[in-house]
């Protein structure tokens, strides 16, 4: 098995900045950090209305016409639309997401759910007496397969347009949740 570009420049001590470079990002990582794209954002001229003071219908068309001045508390919150745009998920990598959700949440909330009314019916049919810490204790163990199917369905998925991967999503599990880390540790140091 040969090592891959990216662990050879974790060894090597290089920035994450020169890891990302090294390999090819996907089509919805943004290619700007955030706070370039607020910088932007904040040098634009702010545009002030003309006029001493126009009649109602007046202002409300020049307050849609203007553009809205942009806050040091609102850049924060703000992308360029160049950077939102690049940030998007390709539809395909999010259709697979929510396919792969769907089952990973949708069948441990679905047992979650039979497990009450199974356990309705054992018990009404006097076929079983089970104590109702048993059914709290089960059903509560699918509805948290279900929450941790949500985040499994998510980074199983092959964020590449190209690649489908594979029916349990190991491998991708893998991969993404290494890049994730690698995003959570570059944010860290940046802040």
């Amino acid at each position: 098995m040969a090592p891959d570009a990216s662990s050879d420049s974790a060894k090597s001590g290089d920035p994450p900045s020169a890891q990302a470079s090294q390999r090819n990002p996907l089509p919805f990582e943004p290619t700007k950090s955030r706070k370039q794209a607020e910088k932007k954002t904040e040098k634009q001229p702010i545009a002030k209305a003309a006029g001493a003071k126009p009649k109602a219908a007046k202002a409300s068309t020049a307050k849609l016409a203007a553009p809205k001045p942009v806050s040091s508390t609102g850049a924060s919150r703000s992308v360029a639309p160049s950077a939102r745009a690049s940030m998007n998920i390709p539809d395909v990598v999010s259709k697979r997401m929510v396919r792969r959700m769907a089952l990973f949440c949708g069948v441990p909330s679905v047992l979650g759910m039979a497990t009450f009314v199974t356990s309705y019916f054992l018990v009404i049919r006097d076929i079983v007496e089970l104590p109702n810490i048993a059914v709290v204790l089960v059903s509560m163990g699918f509805f948290g397969l279900g929450v941790l199917g949500l985040s499994y369905g998510v980074l199983s998925a092959s964020w590449e347009e190209e690649e489908v991967g594979s029916a349990l999503g190991i491998t991708e599990f893998g991969i993404n949740l290494k890049r994730m880390a690698g995003a959570w540790r570059s944010q860290g140091k940046k802040s």
